[in-house]
């Protein structure tokens, strides 16, 4: 994911947890009251940024930390 011309070394891994559930990206909209274009972007690994509220919903959904779903690398691990 690109910002400003910089590589932001922040992977977001919703489509592996979503995959594990079986979950659509539908199934987490509904769950969670998020936005299709949120889950859509996340999904897609193609977000910018991420609110509070956002993260604490998937939490919740999927039982786990947020460091499940948004995972720091460094670039040299790509």
């Amino acid at each position: 994911m690109c910002l400003e011309g910089n590589v932001v070394p922040i992977r977001c891994n919703l489509s592996t947890l979503m995959g594990k559930n079986r979950y659509k990206i539908q199934d987490v909209c509904e769950k969670t009251g998020l936005a299709r274009g949120t889950v859509s972007n996340l999904y897609h690994d193609k977000m910018q940024r991420i609110d509070y509220d956002t993260l604490e919903k998937l939490c919740k959904l999927f039982d786990c930390q947020a460091n499940s779903i948004l995972e720091f690398y460094l670039e040299d691990e790509e």
